[in-house]
Parts: structure tokens; C-alpha cells; sequence
């Protein structure tokens, strides 16, 4: 019975471990919670606000808005549609395809 019972924890374990991985989203290197959302309307704050020092983002009810504040700080650049690895602000995670799983028409 205890042996049945270390393997549901560590399969229990694992699955939680491999669906967080799954789930990870950074915006300036920060976590985010969700889809960014929150990240991203920071920056755009900070971006309609010429903040140029992270001191000037407020902080108040948003974890994420006074990251993505900062992160509009320390590279104005970086932009707000997408988060570090290129997905959109907002949305679902997209999903690469290997290039074995080429469905284009056009390579016929």
C-alpha cells in the first residue's frame, strides 16, 4: 500500500510539473499569471506615460501592470503584443509545429 501510494505522488508529480512547464510565460522576464495581459496594459501605460525610470510605475492592485511598467522601462523597444517567447499578449500559447508535420500545400 505505501509503495502504491509513492507512485500516485510521483506520478501526480510529474504530471503537475510537466503541465506548469506547459503554462510558463514570461513578459520581460517576468512570470506571468495567465496570457500577459496584465504585463502588457502596464507597458502601455508606461509607453503612453514616457516612463523612463522604474521608480515613476505605480504601484497598486496589479503585480503584472507595475511589471510590465518596468519592463517598459528597462526596454522600451521590446513592444506589447507579445510575450518572450513570441506569443500573444492576451491569448493562448501558440503551439510550433515540427517541420515533419508540414501540412503547406505549397511543397507539393
Amino acid at each position: 500500500m505505501r509503495a502504491y501510494t509513492i507512485a500516485i505522488a510521483i506520478i501526480s508529480l510529474l504530471a503537475f510539473a510537466n503541465v506548469a512547464c506547459a503554462q510558463d510565460r514570461t513578459f520581460g522576464d517576468f512570470d506571468c499569471t495567465n496570457d500577459c495581459s496584465g504585463h502588457a496594459a502596464g507597458y502601455r501605460w508606461a509607453e503612453k506615460h514616457s516612463i523612463d525610470d522604474e521608480s515613476d510605475c505605480p504601484q497598486g492592485n496589479s503585480q503584472s501592470f507595475h511589471e510590465g511598467c518596468i519592463a517598459y522601462a528597462r526596454d522600451p523597444g521590446r513592444g506589447a503584443d507579445e510575450d518572450d517567447n513570441g506569443n500573444m499578449t492576451g491569448g493562448p500559447v501558440r503551439h510550433t509545429k515540427d517541420s515533419d508535420d508540414d501540412d503547406d500545400d505549397n511543397d507539393r
